[in-house]
């Protein structure tokens, strides 16, 4: 499938749980530094086989966006987090004018990660650099609750597959902590490497796995139940890695990106994990996902200002 050229770098891209040819992105003027932050809803099949997919909803920001996610609940519903500290709601089915639907504004700092839950499907959780994370129900103007521990930048958060309650966070302070909604403590810190922690993700296949993804270059598995030490640490990018996913479908595969403008695909229990690398990005790899809802179905985006969509297995640049 071609590539899409984005107006500005790219930081984020959610495939949609409810439409398979529906994608979603988020991008930055200046690396996220200063400038506009533009949202995009792209249809991959609009214009036809081949043809490039078609932008079927555009709405720029005054600040930089950071991350974006879908409504688990709503099929035209999305969030987005901003450089200026506020979680914007858009509703891509209506227009420009009459978005964004609503107006988040809480954080101190720039929000940096958002997560909907795909369990109970009617809220989603912020991630800040003000050491903050926030729940938040779409129909509600003021959030529901606020976690406070970590001691650094809060960059990304993660939901259970499996738990409705249940979440985990990625800081700076080199720690991801699992959460329960139902109390404002963490219930697992996880000392999870030497340096920043960016991303992490859940297993889909068994809830007790968790991936981590730092600035030290490595993805560890560990399993929450026993977490003295990881089940498994995977090694071979050469920058930080900026995202980790796991896959819907296949257990054990998970994808992962990282500022040597690289894309890897990872099987963590073989002994050869690394699957693939892909080289299509010309400048840092920021957001990756994977189709809930077509089997290998790949995305990712970068500084390079291009998004491209391609199924695992193939050179995401002969599409």
């Amino acid at each position: 499938m071609p590539a899409f050229k984005a107006p500005a770098p790219g930081f984020a891209v959610r495939f949609s749980p409810f439409h398979e040819n529906r994608l979603l992105a988020a991008a930055s003027q200046h690396f996220g530094l200063v400038g506009n932050g533009h949202l995009i809803v792209l249809d991959l099949a609009a214009a036809g086989p081949g043809a490039a997919p078609t932008p079927v909803f555009s709405f720029p920001t005054s600040d930089a966006l950071f991350d974006c996610a879908w409504s688990e609940s709503h099929e035209s519903l999305c969030a987005a987090a901003s450089g200026d500290g506020s979680v914007r709601l858009f509703d891509a089915a209506l227009p420009p004018a009459q978005n964004p639907v609503r107006l988040l504004r809480e954080h101190a700092r720039e929000v940096h990660g958002l997560d909907w839950n795909p369990v109970r499907r009617d809220a989603f959780v912020s991630a800040s650099w003000d050491d903050t994370l926030k729940l938040w129900s779409p129909d509600r103007p003021a959030s529901v609750r606020t976690f406070r521990g970590h001691e650094y930048c809060v960059y990304a958060a993660a939901w259970s597959a499996r738990h409705p309650d249940v979440f985990a966070s990625a800081s700076g302070d080199r720690t991801a902590r699992v959460w329960d909604v139902r109390d404002p403590a963490p219930t697992l810190i996880l000392p999870a490497h030497d340096h920043e922690v960016l991303s992490l993700d859940w297993d889909k296949y068994d809830p007790s796995i968790l991936a981590t993804a730092s600035v030290d270059k490595s993805i560890r598995v560990w399993d929450v139940r026993a977490p003295r030490a990881p089940v498994t640490q995977l090694a071979g990018h050469g920058y930080a890695v900026k995202r980790v996913r796991f896959s819907p479908h296949r257990q054990g595969m998970l994808m992962s990106c990282s500022y040597d403008m690289t894309v890897c695909m990872w099987d963590y229990r073989a002994e050869d994990a690394l699957l693939a690398r892909y080289n299509h990005h010309t400048e840092f790899v920021a957001g990756i996902d994977m189709s809930v809802l077509v089997d290998g179905l790949l995305a990712s985006t970068g500084w390079d200002e291009m998004v491209y969509i391609w199924p695992f297995g193939t050179d995401p640049r002969a599409m």
